[in-house]
């Protein structure tokens, strides 16, 4: 639902979310091009992160790893999730990337809005130097119209996520 980088997501640290004000603010110390980035979070983003602060939450990271709660899971888990789910060779994490800019180019979403969500930076050195607008409105507008589709691509059909319990 937020399309972040692989590294961005499995480092997550709850004290970066403010689900009342519906964002994510990731630090530059932790971004790839050293720059703060903001994401803001569709309504089921939100839902979902109560959801996992119920599980997780006694935890500094959203995803603590099994051994070690203090470093975050690895990306490989990301990547055997999506086998187990019969994903394999067909989709990793970063490939949602891609198709989250894929359909919301498809669906009419301002392309600079959909590089600022990706956190993409301006290649044109003069252009970047100058424009510092982060676009929060359209994009959070842009990032529920997501979280929508998304959610239309599950109408009419059964998903269970099992509750994992730690000890």
């Amino acid at each position: 639902m937020t399309f972040v980088r692989t590294g961005e997501l499995i480092g997550a640290k709850w004290d970066e979310f403010d689900l009342d004000a519906a964002e994510w603010r990731i630090p530059e110390e932790r971004m790839k091009m050293r720059t703060p980035h903001i994401v803001p979070l569709s309504k089921q983003a939100v839902q979902l992160l109560q959801v996992l602060h119920g599980v997780t939450g006694h935890s500094k990271l959203l995803f603590p790893g099994e051994r070690d709660h203090s470093k975050p899971i690895s990306n490989n888990t990301i990547l055997k999730a999506l086998e187990r789910m019969g994903y394999e060779g067909r989709m990793t994490g970063h490939g949602f990337r891609g198709l989250a800019s894929t359909v919301l180019h498809e669906k009419g979403f301002d392309h600079a809005h959909i590089e600022l969500q990706l956190a993409h930076q301006e290649r044109d050195q003069v252009s970047a130097s100058y424009n510092y607008a982060i676009y929060l409105k359209p994009r959070a507008k842009m990032m529920q119209g997501w979280a929508d589709y998304l959610d239309q691509q599950l109408v009419g059909k059964i998903v269970k996520f099992p509750l994992v319990k730690r000890s």
